[in-house]
């Protein structure tokens, strides 16, 4: 027996059956519209997948006939971008890093690179604005461990702080004084109080008065005897209020007791030398470049 279907009486539509709390569905025909665009939607989509690459397989995935890749069109564009740098690069690696000061043209290359490659490279340590941490220098001041000349930034970025993969690697060590039993606890402590009255950060005058013959001792012969440190030797300053891991008594006395050691790796032996180059002169430009 034929199915009677409703009609709805306002409309004039049949129904097609489904009720919701008196509501009744009328049996709408989709658009033709709609209809040919959802069937060109499909067509599209195969002709899609056979031109591009689209279908993952085990360890590949099909090409596709137009032989399309996104990864290729950007190694294209990277081929293009090096073209064009070659011939500044090629100027920057016959000119010297004083030379390169000289030439607005060349110097604004160099930066440019500089900071792309200290972006990628050094921000993990120094910070992307290059203000440092606990333990990383700031290279935005003009207080430097090694030099910060062109040629001494250039120097310690090619060869790195005491790693093992540079003979020539920026060397030195500080004495560990209570670890290897140079001194006593309470030896440490005058020193550090000395080395804060140095900056003007230490009260103790009886604490500073026992640590100065400590120090003289111990201490000026890498620091020098106001504290103005030795660049050939990496000792830092002590009389002033710039501390590399911090000038609070307490951490004064871990370091005076224990010891630093910082690492800087050998970039001589990861980068090329006009990217060495460009980080050097982008380094000295941040303002605290002597």
């Amino acid at each position: 027996m034929a199915e009677i279907k409703e009609t709805d009486a306002i409309t004039g539509i049949e129904t097609t059956g489904h009720e919701w709390d008196g509501i009744k569905e009328l049996d709408n025909p989709l658009p033709n519209w709609w209809r040919w665009i959802f069937w060109a939607t499909i067509i599209w989509s195969i002709g899609y997948w056979v031109a591009y690459p689209a279908l993952p397989l085990i360890s590949s995935y099909s090409k596709g006939m137009l032989g399309y890749s996104s990864r290729g069109e950007v190694a294209v564009e990277l081929a293009e971008a090096k073209l064009a740098h070659a011939g500044q690069r090629v100027k920057v690696a016959s000119a010297s890093l004083e030379q390169i000061r000289t030439k607005p043209e060349l110097l604004e290359f160099t930066l440019a690179g500089g900071r792309s490659a200290f972006n990628v490279h050094c921000t993990q340590c120094h910070g992307s604005g290059a203000q440092g941490f606990v333990g990383y220098p700031n290279l935005n001041d003009d207080e430097w461990l090694w030099g910060g000349s062109l040629k001494e930034i250039q120097k310690t970025i090619t060869h790195g702080i005491r790693n093992e993969d540079d003979e020539d690697a920026r060397t030195s060590a500080m004495p560990a004084f209570l670890r290897d039993k140079v001194l006593n606890p309470a030896q440490i402590s005058d020193v550090a109080d000395y080395v804060l009255g140095l900056s003007g950060q230490s009260k103790d005058q009886a604490a500073q008065g026992r640590g100065k013959a400590i120090y003289a001792e111990q201490c000026a012969g890498c620091h020098g005897e106001t504290g103005s440190g030795d660049m050939a030797q990496g000792a830092p300053a002590l009389n002033n209020a710039i501390w590399l891991y911090g000038g609070d008594k307490e951490t004064i006395v871990e370091t005076i007791s224990n010891s630093r050691g910082g690492v800087m790796p050998a970039w001589g032996r990861i980068l090329d030398p006009v990217t060495i180059k460009q980080l050097a002169v982008y380094v000295h430009s941040l303002g605290g470049g002597s």
